[in-house]
């Protein structure tokens, strides 16, 4: 048995809050996690959209009912999306990380017209936290923060190599206090590897579980802007 790939064409949705024209400061791209869709996830970020930011919420490329057919009819079954798998894993990222390229070359446009490009964060959720360090390390964007929420860089993100872009953005760890998903276990070894690496980063600790809510937020913005 052989196997073989080829490349197709495909349509792909993002969501945006925020003025579309090139007018905003900042620019947020924001990728939520494992089950949950663009349009829901961008909600949560209404709560800084002052006028001043755009927020861009990219969906991964991979949806899927998240609960059998055996629970609820398939017309009422909620649908999430996945930025990969472990089946045929570097295509898939290879595929996303072209994706969101993309999607950064035509955010970017408008602001790229008036001559003035925004300060740009990069917000990666659970999931979504392996999908923005593979971003950076392997795509176009060079962001000004990178806030990884829930989770950690992907294990193969080679820290310790000058040249590698994440290694000179910087990057900051948000981390719930009663997160199961990202336990004290999980973190301290974490920390280790980053700090054998030489990596600068920040852990950003608050009240709460895996998640993101509005307070969450706010909160988790004030301390980025009082440690900037």
């Amino acid at each position: 048995m052989d196997e073989h790939h080829i490349a197709v064409r495909r349509s792909a949705r993002y969501y945006t809050i925020g003025p579309n024209d090139g007018a905003a400061r900042e620019l947020w791209f924001v990728l939520h996690g494992y089950g949950q869709l663009a349009e829901q996830f961008i909600r949560v970020f209404e709560a800084l959209a002052d006028g001043t930011r755009l927020f861009v919420a990219p969906e991964a490329l991979n949806r899927f009912y998240t609960i059998g057919v055996e629970h609820v009819p398939a017309n009422e079954r909620p649908v999430g999306a996945t930025w990969m798998t472990r089946e045929d894993r570097e295509c898939e990222i290879d595929d996303y990380v072209a994706y969101l390229d993309a999607v950064a070359t035509e955010v970017l446009e408008p602001f790229r017209a008036r001559g003035a490009l925004p300060r740009i964060t990069l917000l990666g959720f659970s999931q979504g936290t392996a999908t923005a360090g593979r971003w950076v390390a392997r795509g176009a964007i060079r962001p000004a923060r990178l806030l990884l929420w829930g989770g950690f860089l992907a294990p193969e993100i080679d820290l310790s190599a000058p040249d590698q872009p994440v290694r000179r953005t910087g990057f900051d760890l948000a981390i719930g206090s009663t997160d199961k998903l990202v336990p004290p276990d999980r973190l301290a070894a974490e920390e280790s590897r980053l700090r054998a690496a030489g990596a600068e980063y920040r852990v950003i600790p608050y009240v709460g579980g895996h998640g993101i809510s509005r307070d969450k937020l706010l909160e988790v913005t004030r301390a980025l802007a009082e440690g900037a």
